[in-house]
């Protein structure tokens, strides 16, 4: 390879790097998310997207440019989670089709390639906006577009020239977005692809680096050990009924003595625990009737990802109910047809944190729920893989959250066999509009038009804390204090977690808003919710006020007036 061309070998360790620069940097990077609530994963989220093209990458023996495209093309579109994720999947998929004919890059190859990503990005995105990683994004590739019509052969020059717009445009990020100037901070996902593309040059420039790319320690023994303990507990008493699993993305110390306390808090609230630590990820099994109490705990190490809960009292009378109908298949019993599942004409699926808002959803004819949210986006793949998980000929999906839609609209992309509408859901309450909105006699698009309109007339306010001292919407906010979130912005801030949430929905009421609904959280206590459930009442007489368990980590209460 000469100084001013990239061959397929050297943009596969380009990539790599890229990855793995990402990474180191991950928890940095979700420090600097605007709002200083406990769910800021940017970081994270990016990190899961490339990574999951990365894997596809490392495998190749001796890639070719059209091979190594698709690789990375198809591995962060499955592996894409949160906006930031997405995005960054998109401007992959962009820049990819401007590569993959070619044998070798040369400038301006790149410079076209970087104008197909930004292209490829922005329309990914119903609103575009400026002072995003599109943004960063967006400069880059004008000054890759400039270096390349000025005749600048020296690639190793033109890619620190283009980094170094790309950090300028950084820079001025908090000018294009006020919040980001009032927190202090520049645009996250912008940062995320600086450091992509730092990893990208250092590869570029012989650094060595390590580019082995390994995902976090399954152990399929101890897996298969697991599934052996949850076959033997289906034949005994259930005590601890929500078997749940999940990965902490340490960004705390987590040393032999927080391990150990870690446990023993565990064995506190259920048995069945397994906790095996590495060097930045810490995988969590625990059987327990209270998974928010183990989630609440955990981010106190860092960001989850890989949430699984399952309800083994429900598995065990399934159990047997297969059981009992196998002794009807007996030859001593009257034998039936059997009645194979028939193919439904439309079916819903829900993303949803919290046991008591899953039965909730499950009660309103949600027929598959994706435990996610807020500080576990599910990516692409998880929503591709519950809507195969779901026999009808339309399949309703939704989000729950603005950052994850985008992962789910990619997602209905990728299924041949069914139709897929993705209702912009972006809080829970919403969620729960929308499927109550649905009417069976309509068409698809009715519904689709009629539930997307019942949403924009939902209110929702969300109560969190702070996890750091900031200012914002021109409120002081200190670590510790709660807050009271709308959806356009931080509501109340302050030490009472009553008054907080009060002064919350104060804020969003209006004249003709006739309902409140209350889900109160796994670390609020039902007596805390019916005394703030009679405060709304006395304030509010002509709104009916319901009061539900949610059972959601992080949120206190989420909170919704229509």
């Amino acid at each position: 390879m000469s100084l001013n061309t990239i061959d397929a070998k050297v943009f596969a360790k380009m990539f790599l790097a890229g990855a793995k620069n990402l990474e180191s940097k991950k928890e940095w990077i979700n420090e600097l998310n605007v709002f200083p609530v406990p769910d800021g994963d940017t970081g994270t989220n990016m990190t899961l997207t490339i990574m999951s093209a990365a894997k596809e990458v490392a495998a190749m023996k001796e890639p070719d440019m059209m091979t190594l495209a698709k690789a990375i093309s198809s591995g962060s579109l499955r592996g894409a989670r949160g906006n930031s994720g997405v995005i960054l999947s998109q401007l992959f998929r962009g820049f990819t089709k401007g590569i993959r004919e070619n044998e070798e890059i040369t400038i301006p190859i790149l410079a076209a390639a970087g104008e197909k990503a930004v292209e490829t990005a922005y329309k990914a995105v119903m609103k575009p906006k400026e002072g995003t990683i599109l943004t960063v994004a967006k400069g880059a590739s004008m000054k890759a577009r400039e270096l390349a019509d000025a005749g600048e052969t020296d690639m190793a020059s033109f890619i620190k020239e283009v980094i170094a717009h790309a950090e300028y445009v950084l820079s001025q990020t908090p000018e294009m977005l006020p919040v980001l100037k009032q927190a202090g901070v520049v645009d996250s996902g912008g940062q995320g692809l600086i450091e992509v593309l730092h990893g990208a040059y250092d590869a570029f420039m012989g650094k060595e680096i390590d580019f082995s790319i390994t995902e976090p320690a399954q152990g399929a023994s101890r897996q298969a050990s697991v599934n052996a303990s949850l076959d033997a507990q289906a034949n005994m008493e259930i005590k601890f009924g929500y078997c749940t699993e999940f990965i902490i993305m340490l960004s705390k110390t987590f040393n032999i003595k927080q391990e150990m306390d870690f446990k023993a808090y565990l064995e506190s609230i259920g048995d069945s625990i397994v906790v095996v630590a590495d060097e930045d990820v810490v995988k969590v099994h625990v059987h327990t009737n209270d998974p928010g109490l183990a989630i609440q705990k955990a981010l106190k190490y860092g960001a989850l990802s890989n949430l699984k809960i399952d309800n083994m009292r429900l598995e065990h009378q399934e159990k047997l109910f297969r059981m009992s109908e196998d002794a009807a298949d007996s030859p001593d019993a009257a034998k039936e047809e059997e009645v194979p599942a028939e193919r439904k004409e439309t079916g819903f699926i829900a993303v949803s944190v919290g046991e008591g808002i899953d039965e909730i959803f499950r009660g309103l004819g949600v027929d598959y729920i994706i435990a996610g949210g807020q500080t576990m986006n599910p990516s692409t793949e998880d929503v591709v893989n519950a809507i195969n998980q779901v026999n009808a000929d339309t399949v309703f999906v939704l989000p729950n959250n603005k950052n994850i839609i985008l992962a789910a609209n990619q997602a209905k992309y990728l299924v041949e066999d069914k139709k897929v509408v993705v209702i912009p859901t972006k809080t829970i309450p919403q969620g729960i509009t929308a499927v109550i909105n649905y009417v069976p006699d309509m068409g698809a698009e009715e519904n689709e038009a009629a539930m997307s309109e019942e949403i924009g007339q939902v209110k929702t306010g969300e109560v969190t804390y702070a996890v750091r001292d900031t200012v914002i919407d021109d409120k002081e906010i200190k670590q510790g204090d709660y807050m009271g979130i709308g959806d356009a912005g931080i509501l109340s801030v302050g030490a009472d977690i009553e008054k907080v949430t009060f002064d919350m929905v104060d804020s969003m009421m209006e004249e003709d808003l006739e309902l409140i609904s209350i889900y109160y959280g796994a670390e609020t206590t039902e007596e805390s919710a019916q005394k703030l459930k009679a405060r709304i009442e006395e304030k509010y007489p002509s709104c009916d006020i319901e009061l539900q368990y949610g059972g959601q980590p992080i949120y206190y209460y989420i909170i919704s007036a229509e």
